[in-house]
């Protein structure tokens, strides 16, 4: 998001690529799931460029593991086979990213190998939106207090079975028996190789990094109680983490890039989604719309 929100390049890595040590708060040594960190440039060859340098194992498994990151499947438009989202019921983008987004899929059009507007990978976003917040949640629950977990717990027992709200999943993920996290996990990996079996016939898949161009800041009441307009509707916030997620979930990499301006004046980007360990390929991606259709741009006042 800060990418998309800012018109610069970012890259989220495939998960456990890049070491994540000194990322988290002093005391905690395990990994996270979900987590990764990754380069933010104002340029797409930077982001290469600093990816190579960040990934790679360190400290203990350096001493056996080499990465070995396959190179980018294709080098110019005319090879890619590009999948495309522009919207999705789960997550609604607003108007002029959407619309953002349909003028490079214009300039695409022309110049891919193949464009599909309606490919997907074999399970339902729903469903996709469902395992990230559960996924997400549970690895965030650690940071719990004894007080504040039975608090969850007491909350949890109390709603409703078909109470699907935000709230209502998060906490009951910040409290999942971890015989039913294992099921979860299982179902995403499981769909990770569902992943995997559609990139054997797309290159990339390219969607919005989030719901609308930057919005206001806004810091009352708690996170899962604010809104923000799309389309003329305030909507919840955490709607729009399903962009996050649909990759981020099943350890896949993309890349943000920038697109253009909406009608406010806003930045907006497109996320690149690739194969697991196809890192460089969304990066590649990214690198030929630099070159061909959209860049970094100074905003005002820039120095």
């Amino acid at each position: 998001n800060p990418a998309h929100y800012c018109g610069v390049y970012g890259h989220k890595p495939t998960y456990g690529i890049v070491p994540m040590r000194g990322q988290f708060l002093p005391g905690i040594v395990s990994p996270s799931d979900i987590s990764v960190a990754g380069p933010m440039a104002r340029s797409a060859r930077d982001l290469t460029v600093m990816l190579k340098l960040l990934a790679g194992p360190d400290g203990a498994e350096a001493r056996a593991m080499r990465l070995n990151l396959p190179p980018a499947r294709e080098t110019s438009f005319k090879s890619f086979r590009v999948a495309v989202m522009l919207s999705d019921p789960v997550s609604e983008v607003d108007q002029p990213v959407q619309d953002l987004l349909a003028a490079l899929v214009k300039f695409l059009s022309k110049r891919v190998k193949s464009l599909s507007m309606t490919a997907r990978p074999s399970f339902s976003t729903r469903e996709a939106m469902d395992i990230y917040v559960t996924l997400l949640r549970s690895a965030t629950s650690r940071r719990q207090s004894n007080a504040e977990f039975a608090l969850n717990q007491k909350r949890a027992d109390g709603f409703s079975p078909d109470d699907d709200s935000y709230f209502a999943r998060m906490t009951r993920a910040y409290v999942l028996p971890h015989r039913s996290w294992l099921m979860v996990n299982e179902r995403r990996h499981q769909m990770r190789l569902l992943w995997d079996h559609f990139f054997e016939d797309w290159d990339v898949m390219i969607c919005p990094a989030a719901s609308s161009a930057a919005f206001p800041h806004d810091q009352k009441g708690e996170r899962h109680e604010r809104t923000i307009l799309v389309n003329g509707r305030r909507v919840p916030t955490t709607d729009q983490l399903f962009w996050a997620g649909y990759s981020g979930a099943f350890h896949l990499p993309s890349t943000v890039a920038p697109i253009g301006l909406t009608p406010q004046g806003l930045p907006a980007g497109v996320q690149i989604i690739a194969r697991q360990f196809g890192d460089l390929t969304a990066l590649r991606f990214a690198e030929l719309l630099e070159r061909e259709y959209y860049g970094f741009v100074p905003p005002p006042g820039y120095r």
